[in-house]
């Protein structure tokens, strides 16, 4: 079966270029070429997967076929071989051995860090204060994961690295895994800022767990269970592994959190009817009190609204790598075939979500079936993020804390503006902090 190749390709370049400049706009189209669309980056050919189904069969179904792709590739010298990027074997162990950080008795712990962190935030605001909110909430995230993953005195230190140094990561190994690979070997301000970042992340990471390692005490965060896991043989994490997965843990843990905190305020003070029932519910399942882990599965209709700003602001794109020759809508695709899934596209296909541009909580608390492979903010399969639990107790807690005291008011004249990493977050999102 011939696959069709996407419009606006160029030579040497492929559709690089339609790509970084078009986005959403240009994999969200790819739908009107067929299930199964070819796109170029550069010399690389790939196959970008626009169905549902056909996700779900990268991503579940045929899962073992299939590994992470060349975008993770161009990660891994920089973010080591953890869970996020590891495949086969390797990955299955690491995978088994970080699980038992996300226990629900261990979120618990994790969702009262959650709470002081927010209520330290909000209690830093002033009335009338014109707050960045993008700057706040990523604030927050890295506090959140930091003391999550540290908590000892030396931990602060490295909270404040991650802090500086973070998004700086995230960023520019974006525009790497996009561009080719000699691009990363140019002298340009960028590789350098980046270069210099990761530097600084490792020696104050490889620090934290060279100190943990001499006290040998159970610090009740995840560095210490990860220092604690054995595999099935009793074999315990090397540095180097623990490097790796603490960088993960901060890499995966904190973006994806951060926008969807961003874009859930502007989304609540873009639509008054659900602020007030997101208002209404804290007030009635708190009546006044902090917020706890106990509370949030009673919070239904703001985990709605924190799954609707999931779907509408989702990782952009996903890449697989077929370990073997296997038939994906009846194309035939060699072993070593680069794949392409976009969660955001999926998002946004209006025959899984009506009107998917229009943010609408209630499409979570009808009972109309979403198509499995259709809403995918954390991946599916084995590859699922450990962390997504974590991600959405994080949300809503924050939530229930600021809303519970304050309410956050766009500032006139001053538009929400849009910038891009592994996905779309706001910038220049300012906003009046309003007491209730």
């Amino acid at each position: 079966m011939g696959v069709p190749v996407a419009p606006g390709r160029l030579p040497f370049l492929g559709h690089t270029l339609e790509m970084v400049r078009r986005r959403h706009e240009f994999t969200s189209s790819l739908r009107d070429h067929g299930d199964v669309v070819r796109v170029d980056l550069g010399p690389m050919e790939t196959h970008f997967v626009t169905s549902p189904r056909l996700a779900h069969q990268v991503l579940v179904t045929d899962g073992a076929l299939f590994r992470k792709g060349a975008m993770f590739d161009k990660f891994q010298p920089y973010l080591g071989n953890g869970v996020m990027l590891s495949n086969g074997a390797f990955h299955l162990r690491q995978r088994r051995m970080m699980q038992p950080a996300f226990h629900r008795d261990r979120i618990d712990g994790y969702a009262r860090t959650m709470a002081r962190a927010a209520a330290a935030l909000t209690s830093s605001w002033a009335p009338g204060e014109v707050r960045v909110v993008e700057d706040d909430m990523q604030g927050l995230a890295v506090t959140v994961v930091g003391d999550a993953l540290f908590s000892a005195e030396l931990g602060q230190r490295a909270v404040a690295e991650v802090r500086r140094s973070i998004f700086v990561v995230i960023k520019q190994g974006m525009v790497r895994a996009l561009s080719p690979s000699f691009v990363e070997r140019l002298p340009l301000p960028g590789n350098r800022e980046f270069d210099r970042a990761i530097a600084r992340m490792r020696a104050i990471v490889l620090e934290v767990i060279a100190s943990r390692r001499a006290d040998a005490e159970d610090h009740g965060d995840l560095l210490s269970k990860l220092l604690l896991a054995q595999d099935d043989t009793g074999a315990s994490m090397t540095d180097r592994q623990l490097y790796d997965e603490v960088l993960t843990l901060l890499t995966a843990g904190i973006e994806t959190t951060a926008l969807a905190l961003a874009w859930a305020f502007h989304e609540i003070a873009e639509h008054p009817d659900v602020e007030e029932r997101v208002v209404a519910e804290i007030d009635e399942v708190l009546g006044g009190r902090p917020v706890t882990f106990a509370d949030v599965p009673k919070l239904t209709y703001t985990a709605a609204v924190v799954n609707e700003v999931l779907r509408m602001y989702p990782v952009w794109i996903l890449m697989r790598r077929s370990t073997a020759p296997v038939d994906l809508g009846g194309v035939e695709l060699p072993a070593g075939a680069e794949v392409i899934v976009s969660p955001h596209a999926l998002h946004h296909d209006p025959a899984s979500f009506p009107e998917p541009h229009q943010f609408d909580p209630d499409r979570w608390t009808s009972s109309a079936d979403v198509p499995r492979g259709a809403f995918v903010p954390f991946g599916a399969g084995t590859r699922q993020c450990m962390g997504n639990v974590f991600a959405q107790t994080e949300v809503v807690i924050t939530l229930a804390t600021v809303l519970s005291r304050w309410r956050l008011v766009p500032v006139p004249g001053k538009p929400v503006r849009t910038k891009f990493t592994s996905a779309a977050y706001p910038s220049g999102l300012l906003m009046t902090a309003v007491p209730r």
